[in-house]
């Protein structure tokens, strides 16, 4: 199996809402800053320090599936040399043939994976496993249980994590971005015994931590949990450190 013998990688990812590149405050659309309107420039750059894989959000897609920018992901898929993971809002299996034909190299899927999990399921046995990322986020209760919360954060699921992964495992589960929510874009650091606990108790499973990113210092902490990906956002943009200086701190520390 291929897959284990791929070293885990920095992932620097980007939220787009109308071509422009933004951060959003903890999920809230009129908390919104932006950064470029060149979200192509932006990726070339990360891939010319290094990176080997992206993220790529498209929030105007996942308020408002009428107004996807898929055919703008197809041109920054095209003018890059980087396989690109594609999420935002992905509600039908036409929103993941459009993004697969347009060239996503994974579709990332979120709370539909939650709310339809049999139509989810069954997207994973037509187009393959390896085409999908499940991306869950989870508030950690007083007791240590791992409940996803769905709908841009706003409401628990009353699933809990192990169970979810547990379900998709049964169609092939290949791929999770798992956050920890309390945490996400506030660059407080991730929880990294979150990430060692899921690591090792699923180890066929490839993790990607996501959250909370905020120095170099947090990627060092990441290493040794067995998260096969560290998603990068905001502190890229805000020049906290670049793709290449995070990627030596996580090969050399």
């Amino acid at each position: 199996m291929e897959k284990h013998m791929q070293k885990s990688i920095i992932i620097p990812a980007l939220d787009l809402i109308n071509g422009q590149v933004v951060r959003l405050h903890q999920g809230d659309y009129a908390k919104q800053t932006t950064y470029t309107d060149d979200p192509i420039a932006q990726f070339a750059d990360y891939v010319a320090q290094g990176a080997k894989q992206l993220h790529l959000v498209d929030l105007t897609g996942a308020k408002n599936p009428a107004e996807r920018q898929t055919a703008l992901i197809g041109k920054i898929i095209s003018a890059i040399d980087c396989p690109i993971q594609v999420g935002g809002g992905i509600r039908t299996e036409q929103d993941v043939a459009d993004l697969l034909a347009v060239g996503a190299s994974r579709v990332v899927i979120g709370s539909t994976a939650v709310k339809e999990r049999e139509t989810v399921k069954g997207w994973f046995k037509k187009y393959g496993a390896e085409k999908f990322v499940l991306a869950l986020d989870v508030n950690i209760d007083q007791n240590g249980n791992k409940i996803i919360a769905i709908s841009g954060w706003q409401e628990a699921s009353g699933v809990s994590l192990e169970e979810l992964i547990e379900d998709y495992q049964t169609v092939g589960l290949q791929h999770v971005l798992c956050t920890d929510i309390s945490r996400d874009g506030t660059l407080a650091g991730s929880n990294v015994e979150l990430y060692r606990e899921i690591c090792a108790k699923y180890p066929e499973i490839e993790f990607q931590s996501s959250g909370g990113i905020g120095s170099l210092a947090d990627i060092a902490a990441l290493k040794g949990t067995g998260v096969a990906g560290v998603i990068v956002g905001r502190a890229l943009l805000e020049g906290k450190f670049n793709v290449a200086e995070a990627i030596e701190c996580w090969q050399n520390g």
